[in-house]
């Protein structure tokens, strides 16, 4: 319950009653059969169906061979009509707690369709519990791998490759990052972690501050990771590129882009993250967002703090990829 913990931050004045909002539908804390059943529960259109629907973003679905025999795995390009050949692309790993969501859950990046004319490329991953680790991660290095020996055909500059993700996502794009180094390949540009699940060992005092408030609360962040590791969570049989903070070696990996709010879960794993990155002598932006409960930019698109996010990482990527200034 609320107060269980350390206090939390405050969240953000704007934030506040978005949330309480929120929270009436959404509660902090959720057990494994709610997220599962939320995989079927209604949902209003999203900004990406309605812009598909408009036809002012064209969508093709492809299929990428398994990784090592596993089943075929689906990926959605999404681009804007018209996009010029020889850009950048997003490959993109949708949130969900390991548990939940699909490849067209892209809002969060939409914004870089636009801004950056890329191609963003959102894969299917199998969801736990039904598919345990590795089968996540696998899916979406498979994926990756895809996209870059696909890279003529879908008219991209396999040199300006970025690994994206929100929440689960988030730690999945670190992981596919960390496989992509330790196998040679495929190069990766930028990774940018947004709001990353990272730890499986949920003991971080965000973790501890944020129980029974906010979105994804401690007791939710166990559910997910134990869905995903089941008697693994939390034990030293837990692989790196299934929860990438235990990575003991982050050099020689792409700028990464790491953001989160000061008022959510993963707060601490993520400046843990940056800052193992840095101490390994390698590139990393983070913003810690003063206020923001997670998920807040998909959820308040047009609050200040949401605006704020979206510019920084438009910047980081404009000065990473070598962009002309929008």
């Amino acid at each position: 319950m609320e107060g269980a913990g350390p206090p939390p931050p405050p969240f953000d004045a704007e934030l506040r009653p978005i949330l309480a909002r929120l929270n009436e539908t959404i509660p902090p804390s959720m057990d494994l059969a709610r997220m599962v059943q939320g995989r079927t529960a209604p949902r209003p259109p999203s900004a990406t169906q309605r812009r598909l629907e408009a036809g002012s973003l064209v969508c093709t679905d492809h299929q990428a061979p398994g990784l090592n025999g596993d089943p075929p795995v689906t990926l959605s390009c999404f681009e804007q009509p018209g996009r010029g050949a020889g850009g950048p692309a997003v490959f993109f790993i949708h949130a969900g707690g390991m548990v939940t969501g699909d490849r067209r859950s892209i809002d969060v990046i939409l914004p870089l369709i636009d801004l950056l004319d890329v191609a963003v490329i959102s894969v299917e991953y199998r969801l736990a519990p039904e598919h345990p680790d590795p089968a996540p991660v696998h899916d979406c290095f498979a994926g990756l791998v895809w996209t870059a020996s696909q890279a003529a055909d879908l008219a991209v500059d396999p040199s300006r490759l970025v690994v994206a993700g929100m929440s689960a996502g988030g730690g999945l794009a670190a992981g596919v990052t960390l496989l992509a180094r330790d196998r040679g390949g495929p190069p990766v540009a930028a990774q940018v972690l947004l709001c990353p699940m990272l730890d499986d060992r949920n003991a971080t005092v965000s973790s501890r501050q944020m129980t029974g408030i906010g979105v994804w609360d401690s007791a939710s962040n166990q559910a997910g990771w134990t869905a995903l590791l089941g008697e693994r969570r939390g034990t030293d049989r837990v692989s790196a590129y299934a929860a990438p903070a235990r990575a003991g070696d982050l050099s020689s990996l792409p700028p990464a882009y790491v953001d989160c709010g000061s008022a959510e879960v993963f707060r601490d794993e993520a400046v843990a993250y940056a800052s193992a990155i840095w101490a390994a002598g390698g590139v990393a932006e983070l913003h810690v967002w003063a206020g923001g409960f997670h998920g807040f930019e998909t959820m308040a698109p047009q609050a200040a703090l949401s605006a704020a996010a979206r510019n920084a990482r438009v910047d980081f990527l404009r000065r990473t990829l070598n962009l002309a200034p929008g």
